[in-house]
């Protein structure tokens, strides 16, 4: 396991899948396949959450929102299926030259669990006032 529940070069099915399917579309100059999955709410093992960095001549001339969707087409099946979410970086090779540096991903607040606990923590405070009748 990488940094920060991060594992680099993910090797279950889905990130194989993920891999092999942006190499062969996209002839990638660099290619990074992260599993997020261990810092989010699921099974262990699950494969659900990825981010990919993907350099490609191919993104040339297109603008950001073009280029995920590109890369939304590629992996179409994954995302319909086991892919939850999908965290894209996707540059050229000359963005890539002039600055390969990656943002850190923001912490995952938990969605569902978070605003679960949320309400339990409320409904905790509700029972502590209890009822003064």
């Amino acid at each position: 396991m990488g940094r920060g529940g991060l594992q680099a070069g993910a090797s279950g099915p889905v990130a194989r899948a993920i891999r092999a399917k942006l190499r062969a579309a996209l002839q990638p100059t660099h290619l990074q396949v992260l599993d997020e999955s261990p810092r989010h709410a699921g099974p262990p093992g699950a494969e659900s959450h990825f981010a990919v960095v993907v350099v490609s001549g191919r993104f040339a001339g297109l603008p950001p929102l073009q280029r995920h969707r590109l890369v939304h087409s590629v992996l179409r099946a994954e995302l319909a299926g086991p892919l939850h979410a999908l965290a894209i970086v996707a540059r050229t090779p000359e963005q890539w030259g002039a600055d390969p540096h990656v943002p850190p991903r923001p912490a995952c607040l938990g969605g569902a669990k978070h605003e679960r606990r949320r309400r339990e923590e409320e409904e905790e405070e509700e029972d502590a006032g209890g009822d003064t009748r």
